[in-house]
């Protein structure tokens, strides 16, 4: 007994100092839900300027209405240069921008590479880049009918609006942003519904845009219930920045709405620790206690969080809000997005490195979208190293490599 404790005790040693290196670091990566002081500060400045009341804040109605869209108005909030206003305009009249006074919350105003500052406001970069392409998936080639976008055999998505409450630099659509908000029109809705009634094999449909939740509730329960009407739609699934941009917008009558047409899921879209703050925890919390499963899709970003650790402190962030990892997208090549770009090698670090060194549930699924629509491919680091007629060589999760029986599966009605 004293032997099997003794060697128990020397491997429990040996997997703590695995973990070391994220030990030391973790404290030093900005985390939204411990830099409450600095939002509210930010908070504060921002409603004295907008002359807004706490109402007007909890208010997404208010919060869209006041999307910051130029960089004078940006630069009263944060530090900018003469050059740096001069050159957010000029991307604005080719790229639109916007961000939410909430958003805009989460900037720390001092820091040039502030991760939330990368992701909402505009640099010369561009449109410096040569490079990419406005629909690199191919968007306007899977489209049947309305508003549809089909890449598979049993799903599909519906674009529902272009509008937004922030604009991420690293859209995959900023082709349909323009410079105008605008939802799509009942008969263009109506045109996809009808196209998924007479698609039997269809049993799953996405709503997305822009963000599906920038509509009302009554428009966005008119769709909802027309598509449960149809009997073969199984899953209804909808995608949303809004917790994160925009947490308001998760009201009790929304909520209470949504749970009428269950099974519903949300999947939305953090990218950094910094976005999940007391606020969006506070919406994800509400989603999911009206029994709405949440997912999280980040992109791959470079400069904000194509680091292991960050990517790691992300996803512990995540499900500490009951949201879970989902898909880590590998950037696409989109026009004026390039310089997020990453390697393909560094998300394969990511998932290298989760794998044995954080929970299975903290885990995300790395996806390469295949270019002009051909799908979504997983993207794994190599477990199996060969194989022999009854075995296979894999290697663990600490790059131990084990030879490991693999008998032919015999049927089971032939064995009993």
């Amino acid at each position: 007994m004293e032997r099997k404790r003794e060697i128990s005790l020397k491997r429990a040693d040996e997997l703590k100092s695995r973990i070391q290196d994220y030990l030391d670091v973790k404290d030093s990566i900005p985390k939204g839900l411990y830099m409450q002081d600095m939002f509210e500060k930010s908070k504060k400045k921002i409603m004295q300027i907008l002359n807004a009341t706490e109402s007007d804040w909890n208010d997404y109605k208010w919060q869209l209405t006041n999307r910051i869209t130029d960089a004078k108005t940006l630069s009263k909030f944060i530090n900018l240069s003469d050059e740096e206003i001069k050159q957010i305009d000029e991307v604005g009249k080719k790229f639109r921008w916007a961000i939410s006074p909430y958003y805009l919350s989460l900037i720390n105003p001092n820091d040039k590479y502030d991760p939330i500052k990368l992701l909402s406001i505009p640099t010369i970069l561009e449109l410096s880049e040569s490079d990419g392409h406005l629909d690199p998936m191919g968007e306007e080639y899977t489209n049947p009918a309305g508003s549809i976008t089909r890449r598979y055999p049993d799903r599909l998505i519906i674009n529902v609006t272009n509008e937004c409450a922030m604009y991420c630099r690293h859209c995959q659509r900023r082709r349909n942003i323009g410079q105008k908000d605008q939802h799509k029109s009942t008969e263009i809705i109506q045109e996809s519904i009808d196209y998924i009634k007479s698609c039997k094999e269809i049993r799953e449909v996405l709503l997305t845009g822009g963000d599906p939740l920038t509509l009302s509730d009554e428009r966005l329960e008119w769709i909802l219930k027309e598509l449960r009407q149809i009997p073969h739609v199984e899953i209804i699934r909808i995608g949303s920045r809004t917790p994160v941009t925009m947490p308001q917008r998760i009201t009790d009558n929304l909520v209470n709405m949504l749970k009428k047409y269950h099974p519903i899921y949300l999947n939305t879209h953090f990218n950094h620790p910094q976005e999940i703050t007391q606020e969006s925890k506070k919406a994800c919390e509400k989603l999911a206690d009206a029994g709405i499963p949440l997912g999280n899709q980040a992109v791959l970003l470079n400069g904000i969080n194509n680091d292991k650790y960050i990517m790691r402190a992300l996803n512990h962030e995540l499900l500490k809000i009951r949201v879970k990892p989902y898909y880590i997208f590998h950037a696409k090549q989109v026009k004026g997005t390039t310089h997020f770009n990453t390697s393909i090698d560094d998300g394969l670090e990511i998932m290298e490195y989760l794998r044995g060194y954080t929970s299975g549930m903290a885990i995300p699924t790395y996806i390469v979208n295949a270019p002009k629509g051909q799908g979504k491919t997983p993207i794994f680091p190599q477990y199996i190293l060969s194989r022999g007629k009854d075995y296979v060589m894999i290697r663990t999760w600490e790059g131990n490599v084990i030879k490991y029986k693999n008998n032919p599966t015999v049927n089971f009605k032939d064995i009993y």
